[in-house]
């Protein structure tokens, strides 16, 4: 970084508290710049940011940034904002207004990412897990690497780490088209979905908008088990999980337990060693396998990998377990489109299936289920009613618009009503606080009881602890 250029740069962030913008601000910070920022919620990324020495304020009113400007006249001013940030807001609206510096955050992911050898994770399904397992790899192995990714690492127990090494993975976001703004060294596309349909019109544009992420990394690392990659896309280093032929890496399953996986690994088409892998599913066999061959492909010794793969753990809210009560196994997980859904669903049938060791116990898979954003649902319906309607026990809460503005009137009822002539056992449930209330009601023991969603659902269990903590054994 130039030194001038970091004496002389302050930012501000508006929505400091998400994710993905809270990452990036920590990396600033840890970099040396000057950062505030406002949320109209504190938590644990806001707390950690102000203790990094962020100013933070706890709204979202133009006096914030009159403040900003008053105390950093002496520094260039960027004011940044994410997609999510709506054009009303009124720090935005202000900013605009003053025709002040605005970037989105993707520029200044960007502009970090140039001082590494970066590798950028992309993809519709599995980013933050493959970013999660190349991370703790890439860590473990080298002690010369660095991470900015949209969940919480275990290994940093952040999702932020950023030093001065070599190495940096970063998560980059296609779902507002600023993937394009992204360089790296080497690209890695998971997978490729019709998804994000508030910006997308149709999977063309989602395949365009990859195209220019590819065409921007110096190696392209592509996922050969998915056809839109494997029939859009060109590059010499691929991965699988169902062959050996024709791919670079491949990882072929011979055993998956609700404990580990366990596969035969190939380069080029020769078996190098068989490997126990600790994390069960084959969508995460899949990220696990990218995260090897990213490995391999900066020149990481597969003994190091080998050594090292025991310690790999999936991010939060990824089939994260929360604790017991009163004989119900909790799950929380980030599903929030049909073919996420559809891969958790049966991940929690292979843990059911493990448990079942007493035939008169009837051990049922029971989802609730957060749907976000309106035009995700009135886009997929169908779909989410495909997918939920395979667990045994489904309630349907209402929808986390996400600052969409719900002009069709539609609700989750739709999806409800579908499930329906599938699977008489579906609810809708307004809101959570029903759910808690009639929590004992509407589960039984034995119960491995699946919440999913990308929105808010996730502070469900820690209220369920408060309302039952003398019951309760819950992971907060």
């Amino acid at each position: 970084m130039n030194k001038e250029l970091l004496l002389k740069s302050h930012f501000h962030f508006i929505g400091v508290g998400g994710i993905g913008m809270s990452a990036v601000a920590m990396g600033l910070l840890k970099k040396g710049y000057s950062v505030s920022g406002s949320d109209l919620v504190k938590n644990n990324e806001t707390n950690k940011l102000k203790h990094l020495g962020a100013i933070i304020f706890i709204s979202q009113v133009q006096q914030n940034i009159d403040f900003v400007t008053s105390k950093f006249n002496n520094k260039l001013i960027n004011f940044v904002v994410s997609s999510a940030i709506k054009p009303d807001n009124e720090e935005f609206s202000y900013c605009r207004k003053k025709n002040l510096i605005i970037k989105h955050r993707s520029e200044i992911l960007a502009m970090l990412m140039q001082s590494y050898t970066a590798l950028a994770v992309a993809g519709s399904h599995g980013k933050t897990s493959t970013s999660t397992f190349l991370s703790t790899l890439l860590e473990l192995c080298t002690h010369d690497s660095s991470s900015i990714t949209g969940g919480i690492i275990p290994i940093y127990n952040s999702n932020c780490h950023l030093e001065n090494t070599k190495f940096l993975v970063a998560e980059v976001d296609e779902s507002d088209g600023t993937i394009n703004k992204y360089k790296s060294d080497i690209g890695i596309i998971n997978n490729i979905d019709y998804d994000h349909c508030d910006h997308f019109s149709n999977l063309g544009e989602v395949i365009s908008c990859f195209k220019n992420f590819a065409s921007n990394s110096k190696k392209l690392l592509l996922n050969f088990d998915c056809e839109v990659t494997k029939n859009n896309f060109d590059s010499n280093t691929k991965w699988s999980n169902t062959t050996a032929c024709n791919a670079t890496y491949a990882l072929i399953p011979t055993e998956i337990n609700e404990n580990h996986t366990i596969g035969k690994y190939y380069e080029n088409g020769n078996f190098i060693s068989t490997l126990s892998i600790p994390i069960p599913g084959l969508h995460n066999l899949s990220n696990i396998t990218a995260a090897i061959a990213a490995s391999r492909m900066i020149g990481i010794d597969f003994i190091e990998i080998k050594k090292n793969i025991k310690y790999l753990k999936l991010p939060k809210k990824r089939f994260e377990f929360r604790g017991k009560i009163d004989e119900r196994n909790l799950y929380d997980d980030y599903a929030h489109h049909p073919n996420e859904i559809k891969a958790t669903i049966k991940l929690g049938r292979l843990f059911i299936k493990q448990k079942r060791n007493n035939e008169f116990q009837k051990n049922r898979l029971v989802v609730i289920f957060q749907p976000h954003r309106y035009s995700r649902v009135k886009q997929f319906a169908e779909e989410f009613a495909e997918e939920l309607s395979k667990a045994d026990v489904i309630y349907i809460t209402s929808i986390y618009g996400a600052g969409e503005e719900n002009e069709e009137k539609i609700n989750s009822t739709i999806i409800t009503d579908l499930i329906f002539k599938k699977n008489k056992n579906v609810s809708y449930i307004n809101n959570y606080n029903e759910i808690i209330k009639n929590f004992f009601q509407l589960t039984q023991k034995g119960d491995l009881i699946l919440n999913m969603g990308a929105g808010d659902c996730h502070n469900f269990w820690s209220k369920l602890h408060m309302k039952n903590n003398s019951n309760t054994s819950i992971n907060l």
